[in-house]
């Protein structure tokens, strides 16, 4: 597993969770008086900007989010739960910050009726952009956009150093 410095880290959460804060009106849509995605973004920002690590807390706001995709059928809001998820799990480990642009790019593709490959692109570039440069490529070559089957593919390619 790839090491990354705190500050890529805290760097890379802040990454995640405004992917998940894009895609979270999916989810409040689908179940507004449910605020455990929310509360999970707002967990792991809170880090991002004191820098305090309680992992019980950080598990706890994951873990709610989690929940909280299992208890609806919506795919939209499903995916953008987990973002949530992801997102807030990468003050414990920072590779789950690819789960927060994956699932983020997912709720973008199960809303359009025709799985509307632009969407996922335009997405995945915004995702690029907020990134510096010195781990744009490293990260971004690892969430994948597979058009070659019938229904769009995302995916996060994994191996070394992962």
């Amino acid at each position: 597993m790839k090491k990354y410095s705190r500050d890529d880290q805290r760097t890379m959460a802040r990454w995640a969770l405004d992917c998940a804060e894009r895609v979270l009106p999916m989810f409040e849509v689908v179940r507004p008086g449910d605020a455990r995605p929310r509360r999970a973004i707002e967990t792991g920002l809170e880090w991002v900007s004191t820098g305090q690590f309680s992992m019980a807390v950080i598990r706890r706001a994951s873990l709610d989010a989690h929940a909280a995709a299992k208890e609806t059928t919506d795919p939209a809001a499903v995916a953008a739960a987990y973002a949530a998820g992801q997102a807030v799990a990468t003050a414990h480990v920072p590779q789950h910050a690819y789960g927060g642009a994956y699932y983020a790019l997912r709720a973008l593709t199960a809303r359009s009726s025709d799985r509307n490959a632009q969407d996922a692109w335009d997405e995945r570039t915004w995702q690029a952009a907020q990134l510096p440069d010195h781990l744009r490529t490293e990260i971004m070559d690892r969430i994948v956009i597979d058009e070659s089957t019938p229904d769009l593919r995302i995916s996060i390619r994994k191996g070394a150093g992962f």
